[in-house]
């Protein structure tokens, strides 16, 4: 999953994807409803690339966890923010046995949960493989082009 253009900023509800950056902030369009809507550089703003959560081991960033919630869900919704924590923790516990839970709030959960939905309902939880399997596959092609051609230049000379 590729959270590289999407934002949290603090004080405003929902993601945001950068559009522009201008020469005071940027410019950032609402997941929610599609607002353009323009950010100084004063506001806390928060890449989700950029985020990670604490486990026993170390960090975890937050694209391969909600990878792992589109693996459990079958790149669909998962379960709602807004259940209890017991559940949400139950939940989180299934997606990510080893979190850190005296470092990770439910809160922390809840935003997570509710950042995976807002994703999945706008079509940005995509399965990448298929994607890396192609990129696989494109030097071979590229390869086997290259060897066509240097055939057909070999053959030019030799008539």
């Amino acid at each position: 999953m590729n959270l590289e253009k999407i934002l949290a900023i603090s004080g405003k509800p929902g993601l945001y994807v950068l559009k522009v950056q201008t020469r005071t902030g940027f410019v950032a369009e609402s997941l929610l409803d599609g607002k353009k809507i323009t950010v100084n550089l004063k506001s806390n703003v928060s890449l989700l690339s950029e985020i990670s959560v604490y486990t026993y081991e170390g960090e975890k960033p937050l694209a391969e966890i909600m990878d792992k919630i589109a693996a459990k869900e079958s790149n669909g919704a998962a379960i709602s923010h807004k259940e209890d924590n017991a559940t949400l923790a139950a939940y989180f516990k299934e997606v990510l046995p080893d979190y850190d839970e005296e470092r990770v709030y439910p809160s922390d959960i809840k935003k997570i949960l509710n950042w995976y939905n807002m994703l999945e309902a706008k079509g940005l939880v995509v399965d990448e493989e298929p994607a890396a399997g192609a990129a696989e596959e494109t030097p071979a092609v590229v390869e086997e082009e290259a060897v066509a051609e240097k055939t057909k230049k070999a053959k030019k000379v030799k008539e």
